[in-house]
Order: structure tokens, then C-alpha cells, then sequence
């Protein structure tokens, strides 16, 4: 019975802290969209941010734990938000010139991942 309660009053609290692990991505995000440029964003930080809640959605449902799931659920959407903001406004090389296009979505997250050695810059 106690473990019962305990289990609930922490899970809330899971719920209430992810508010606010999810509005620092939002945040950012807006941060971002603001400059209009991402800039001294790392998108290898919402890559591993993105990954790590991917996961944790994944073992919450895996579990069938409601507190888990919902509070990777609501980090998600902020994070995807962030993600969308730092791919908008990345300042590509081509950036600001009359045929510029920006690379496919693709394209732009298999780059995210490679390092600054190896990537080619886009």
C-alpha cells in the first residue's frame, strides 16, 4: 500500500519536473526562431537528447509505465521542436544566395551525426 502511494506521489512529480525539462527545449527553440539562426546550437546535443527519450518512451511503454511514457511524450514534442528550429535555421554554406536549397531532411540528420572531421559541411 505504501509503495502504491509512493509510486504514485513520485511519478507526479516526474510528470511536474518534465514540464520543465520540456520548456527549456522549448525555449531554445523559440530562442532560435527568434534569431533566425541556429547558430551556436549543437545538433549533436538534441541527436543524443532525442535518442535518449526515444528510448526511455520505448522502455515506459515496454513496462506499461504511465509516468515514463508521459513524461518522455512531453519532451518529445518540445524536443522535435527544436530539432525542426535548429534543421529551419541552420546557417548552410549556401545560405542567403539565390539558388539556395536546403538539403533534404535526410541528408541534414545523417550529416548531424557524422563528426566535423569526416562531415561535409552543407
Amino acid at each position: 500500500m505504501i509503495r502504491i502511494i509512493a509510486v504514485n506521489i513520485l511519478g507526479s512529480i516526474l510528470i511536474f519536473t518534465s514540464v520543465f525539462d520540456a520548456l527549456k527545449y522549448s525555449i531554445q527553440a523559440n530562442k532560435i526562431n527568434q534569431l533566425k539562426s541556429s547558430k551556436g546550437f549543437s545538433r549533436r546535443f538534441i541527436n543524443w537528447a532525442l535518442t535518449n527519450d526515444l528510448i526511455k518512451l520505448a522502455y515506459g511503454m515496454v513496462n506499461l509505465d504511465l509516468y515514463i511514457t508521459l513524461s518522455s511524450i512531453l519532451s518529445l514534442v518540445c524536443m522535435f521542436h527544436l530539432f525542426w528550429a535548429i534543421y529551419w535555421w541552420y546557417p548552410y554554406k549556401m545560405r542567403g544566395l539565390l539558388n539556395f536549397k536546403r538539403p533534404s531532411l535526410l541528408t541534414y540528420i545523417i550529416n548531424s551525426w557524422q563528426s566535423n572531421k569526416t562531415r561535409r559541411h552543407l
